[in-house]
């Protein structure tokens, strides 16, 4: 595999970091800055939500810039974003902080994507982004129990500014290995908006949306959770998340199989329909860790599960903007962070017993179900039906 890719996996795995880690500190964040618990979760719901709406918009913005100038650019925003949550002194500092990582973030995330499809030959494209992928899901998997364990021993701040030395590596590598890529030609937004319209597209990513609501309404305050409903010390506690990352990862492979063997759309059902069951279930499981351990990590499975069959249902029902349905459907999943995160803020706030935020996760679990069910019972419309016709016969050209 090139060595460019895997530089860019490498920043990746930084990036990613900043998102996911601040999960497992979220009570010694509040304590140091002051705040509630629920406040703290709104580090994770801005920084979703801004990730959310920045990608597309600033990969538009800056469409014409060298592309080699522009991720070193953002490098070093991202950078000073890390530099500045270390020094935080109070919460709206450490905000506008998340709003600036969360922008660089989505803008080396989408150019890592798109700079290792066009460094690698068309037959290894696959494999670049795989890598890239596995950059992002091994942050899940070591970036939050290590996070957890260097809080621990040293304080919270020490990890962004090992992540922004992290960054500095990364910029190091780029500017001597990665060439000069010039810009190019974007799809304008409002195209792009047009490609979502019809409701069996968006109501598709409604249910991703929802999907993510529903987990991180749990998830954000996963640690909470652990401490107060099985007692857990902060060693234990890692070793859970770290169960977790790797059954997380492991369930995007479980997604891609069941879709596989049961088609896109019946995966889809199976998949939101199960989480669903296993956030009603989690609560009751929390007398023993014994009986805990294995639901929690089929509902990290489960959380992971559904991109694969999603994805092939999208490129299936309108091949010709499968580019662009990825793109949104990465925003929706980022913006249902943000909606959970704050959802179970709200919850946290309002009933003062984290275990509540299970429940109600698996409400917009239902809800996304919902949504589901509707998008697989829409008829494909004339125009994705022409959009697909022009796609299967570019490939027969091609």
């Amino acid at each position: 595999m090139n060595v460019k890719v895997f530089i860019l996996a490498l920043s990746t795995v930084a990036v990613g970091l900043v998102e996911l880690i601040i999960g497992g500190i979220l009570p010694t964040i509040a304590d140091d800055l002051n705040i509630s618990l629920s406040s703290a979760g709104q580090l994770i719901t801005i920084f979703a939500l801004i990730y959310a709406v920045s990608g597309p918009v600033l990969l538009v913005l800056t469409s014409k810039m060298e592309r080699k100038k522009l991720y070193l650019l953002s490098l070093s925003v991202f950078f000073i974003g890390n530099i500045m949550t270390y020094f935080s002194p109070n919460f709206t500092f450490m905000m506008i902080a998340r709003v600036i990582t969360a922008m660089s973030t989505a803008l080396i995330v989408v150019l890592s994507l798109t700079i290792a499809a066009k460094v690698v030959s068309p037959a290894h494209r696959a494999k670049a982004l795989g890598l890239i992928y596995m950059g992002i899901s091994s942050s899940l998997v070591m970036g939050v129990p290590l996070g957890i364990l260097i809080s621990d021993k040293f304080g919270w701040r020490i990890i962004f500014l090992g992540i922004a030395i992290l960054s500095i590596g990364s910029f190091v590598l780029i500017s001597i290995f990665l060439e000069r890529l010039s810009g190019e030609n974007t799809v304008p937004l409002s195209q792009q908006l047009k490609a979502v319209s019809s409701l069996k597209i968006g109501s598709a990513h409604l249910a991703t949306m929802f999907m993510l609501a529903g987990h991180y309404t749990l998830y954000a305050y996963f640690t909470p959770f652990l401490e107060t409903e099985l007692q857990l010390n902060s060693s234990w506690i890692s070793i859970c998340y770290l169960l977790f990352g790797i059954a997380a990862v492991s369930g995007g492979a479980f997604g891609g199989a069941l879709s596989d063997s049961m088609g896109a759309q019946k995966s889809i059902i199976v998949v939101i329909f199960s989480f669903a069951v296993v956030l009603f279930l989690l609560p009751f499981t929390t007398f023993s860790l014994i009986v805990f351990i294995p639901i929690m990590m089929i509902w990290a499975a489960l959380s992971w599960s559904l991109a694969p069959p999603q994805q092939s249902y999208l490129i299936q029902t309108d091949p010709a903007t499968s580019d662009i349905q990825q793109s949104f459907n990465n925003s929706a999943l980022q913006v249902g962070i943000s909606i959970g995160s704050g959802f179970g803020g709200i919850v946290l706030s309002q009933t003062g017993t984290v275990a509540h935020t299970s429940w109600f996760g698996g409400v917009l679990i239902i809800v996304s179900l919902g949504c589901a069910v509707f998008s697989l019972t829409r008829k494909t419309t004339a125009r994705e039906n022409n959009r697909a016709t022009i796609a299967l016969q570019n490939q027969m050209n091609d």
